[in-house]
């Protein structure tokens, strides 16, 4: 059986804002802060993980705080995050609290088959609310501000832009195991948007990719995606994905230890920053399930630099 992706693990984008990040997520969205750690690269930065009730690979939207400005919009990038809900009640539901909060959405609308909503975060990041019709799972968090029946059960589908799908579809096809689904017009009226689905497919495993030939190069900055990663089962898989992107000549930086899930990273074609991550062993290798978020976590090669790491950092409240 050929190699298979299961689906979307994590999406990270960039804030510029932590606390008002923070703010948003949990208050606003009623998401769960379920990791509370810096960039392994940059430990001047936080990295937040926001997640459903267990941090189930799948539902993990995470941030890194880079003191920069506001992302320029465009193409060769990850332009819309997909956050799925139960049904169109929900929808409806979403619509009315999100004004109350102050933040405009779009009507509800058919996008590809599924009712949606469309609106951004306070630092502009784009988002897609869909009824996934009770596909995938879901792992409500009993703390949260949002009633289970309402809240977001995870990530999917992510939309891609790019100028030409030529190259990028062969990635998608030939190196990645995806395959074609579908295709509409994009919702914005600015090209065709062609959906590639991974495993058994599903809102929980699409990635849809807009062709957008005359906008301009996205600048990444506050509001925008860094990357987005896809699920694959363990560490031996990553090292048949490690040899499969080698077979093919296409660059990446090797297997990287996160400690939480170990990662392969790689371009495709026109740029757009692509990870492979296994489901496990999952945020509670060093915290309990019951109280994930709470301190300051660092993996153990950065223990022992705990005390300089948190002086740097500024208050999340």
């Amino acid at each position: 059986m050929a190699l298979q992706l299961t689906g979307i693990h994590h999406l990270t984008a960039i804030t510029a804002n932590a606390p008002g990040n923070v703010r948003f997520y949990t208050r606003t969205l009623g998401m769960r802060l379920v990791k509370k750690t810096v960039n392994q690269d940059d430990t001047s930065a936080y990295h937040l993980f926001y997640a459903d009730g267990k941090a189930s690979p799948g539902s993990d939207l995470t941030f890194f705080d880079w003191p920069v400005g506001r992302e320029r919009r465009g193409t060769h990038s990850i332009s819309r995050t997909g956050l799925r809900v139960a049904d169109e009640a929900a929808l409806s539901w979403w619509r009315e609290h999100l004004k109350a909060e102050g933040v405009d959405t779009s009507e509800i609308s058919d996008v590809s088959g599924h009712s949606a909503i469309d609106f951004e975060d306070p630092e502009g990041q784009r988002f897609r609310l869909i009824d996934d019709g009770g596909r995938g799972g879901f792992n409500p968090w009993m703390g949260s501000v949002i009633p289970v029946e309402h809240q977001i059960r995870g990530l999917g589908p992510i939309t891609i832009s790019v100028p030409d799908i030529a190259s990028t579809e062969t990635v998608l096809t030939k190196v990645m195991n995806t395959h074609k689904v579908r295709d509409y017009a994009s919702p914005d009226g600015v090209g065709q948007v062609h959906v590639f689905a991974m495993g058994e497919g599903g809102p929980t495993a699409e990635l849809h990719v807009a062709v957008q030939p005359k906008l301009e190069a996205a600048t990444q900055g506050a509001g925008g995606v860094h990357h987005v990663a896809f699920r694959t089962p363990d560490v031996e898989q990553i090292h048949e994905w490690a040899a499969r992107l080698q077979e093919f000549r296409l660059p990446s930086s090797g297997e990287v230890e996160r400690y939480y899930f170990r990662s392969l990273y790689f371009r495709e074609p026109n740029g757009i920053l692509f990870e492979i991550a296994t489901d496990g062993p999952g945020f509670t290798v060093d915290e309990p399930l019951e109280s994930l978020g709470e301190r300051l976590s660092l993996p153990p090669f950065l223990e022992g630099k705990r005390a300089a790491i948190e002086a740097k950092l500024k208050p999340l409240t």
